[in-house]
């Protein structure tokens, strides 16, 4: 595809639904730098803060890539930092902190912003006039006008395809290894509101191929259960996981699928008293994932980090926290080296696969007002967290976390 001149020449080759408004009058602006060192009290390791203004930033949630193709650069969101007080896309250069604003305008969704890994491109949608367009912006075009100084008024959003009008977000969407279409997670029926503090009530849902050449929409699977956290495998196309989403424990959390619906199956069959949660692809083959012990009933089981082999189901366990009962989101390098994990009070641990070697990062990150999430860059050198421990759990920063200098061996 080598992505947004080629798909639009495709694109004439079907008739576009109806055109969705674009407003981009604050796209470019830039926000001055606001780069710093803080030395985490317990650890003395250097934090490198990229992010943190007042009404706070939030990562890309931890199943989707963080970086930019060009790997300088790390996409984000928050809903405090456009003028319009709408929630928006931004991108932060690790070496000079600047900050640029890479959407504007109403009904951008920032709960499912996909940075393409072939180009430097994001993908996100667009919710206008009750139908939403999927959008991509270049982000090297937009930074390029943002350094001179003169960004357009308009003319960087390109409409990809407006889906149709049923579609209903449930689970975000994701781009396939080729960058040649993308997945959308979908409730076929209106669900209802979440009551405070109940699971997420359940209705069919399912996945849904967008060719972004042709904007050709079909179905991949329909399920009996609420569809969650939509991820396709960044290196190897066709290749789906998803979710059984409650908002807590599901009887099996984890499934995949082929492309075009084929071998759908559970990937970890649960037993009773087991609880799954945050699964992401950490190399072709492999699914990182967290078994939780954070109750008393939970740690009869074995608990921890795990690692599950979509190709024959062997399991390996990373290991488990020995403080904050457990822990909670993880990610892990391509190479198969570095794990690393949350954990309920918010401390940061490294995990050496080759001998269970565990170093505290850093801790205090108090996992409020959401939890962070943490993602290796693509080369393993550095941990991109979003961290409520500058404003005492009120609001999130990004931050990254290096790597120990010993981690080079």
């Amino acid at each position: 595809m080598r992505l947004v001149a080629a798909a639009l020449g495709a694109m004439m080759l079907w008739t576009p639904l109806p055109a969705i408004a674009q407003a981009a009058s604050g796209v470019g602006r830039v926000f001055p730098s606001e780069k710093r060192i803080v030395v985490d009290p317990v650890t003395r390791a250097k934090l490198t803060v990229l992010a943190e203004s007042p009404g706070g930033d939030a990562k890309i949630y931890q199943t989707h890539p963080q970086w930019a193709a060009d790997g300088k650069h790390i996409v984000f969101r928050s809903s405090k930092r456009s003028a319009d007080g709408n929630g928006q896309a931004f991108v932060v250069s690790e070496a000079s902190g600047a900050i640029v604003q890479l959407t504007d305008g109403p009904g951008v969704n920032i709960g499912s912003l996909n940075v393409a890994r072939l180009t430097n491109q994001l993908f996100y949608t667009r919710r206008t006039n009750d139908r939403t367009a999927l959008i991509a912006v270049d982000i090297t075009a937009i930074l390029a006008d943002a350094a001179r100084g003169k960004p357009r008024v308009g003319g960087y959003e390109q409409v990809i395809a407006t889906l149709p009008p049923d579609y209903r977000d449930s689970g975000g969407f994701t781009l396939d290894a080729d960058e040649r279409t993308a997945y959308f997670g979908v409730n076929l029926a209106e669900a209802p509101p979440r009551p405070q503090g109940q699971p997420v009530p359940q209705v069919p849902g399912g996945i849904r191929a967008l060719d972004l050449a042709t904007g050709a929409w079909r179905k991949v699977i329909d399920t009996d259960f609420r569809m969650g956290h939509v991820q396709a495998n960044p290196w190897v196309p066709g290749e789906i996981l998803y979710c059984w989403e409650t908002g807590g424990e599901a009887p099996q959390r984890m499934f995949v699928v082929k492309a075009d619906g084929s071998g759908n199956r559970p990937l970890f069959p649960e037993y009773p008293n087991e609880w799954v949660t945050h699964e992401v692809f950490i190399d072709k083959d492999h699914v990182m994932f967290n078994l939780m012990g954070h109750t008393p009933a939970l740690r009869q089981h074995a608990t921890g980090i795990m690692i599950v082999n979509l190709r024959d189901g062997s399991v390996e366990n990373v290991g488990q926290t020995q403080a904050n009962r457990s822990f909670w989101h993880s990610d892990g390098t391509s190479d198969g080296r570095w794990a690393v994990g949350d954990d309920f009070g918010g401390g940061i641990t490294l995990i050496d696969r080759r001998n269970g070697l565990r170093t505290l990062l850093t801790t205090g990150h108090q996992m409020r007002p959401d939890h962070t999430h943490p993602n290796f860059s693509r080369d393993g050198t550095r941990i991109l967290i979003q961290s409520g421990m500058l404003s005492e759990g009120k609001k999130l920063d990004l931050m990254t976390v290096p790597m120990p200098s010993s981690t080079a061996n």
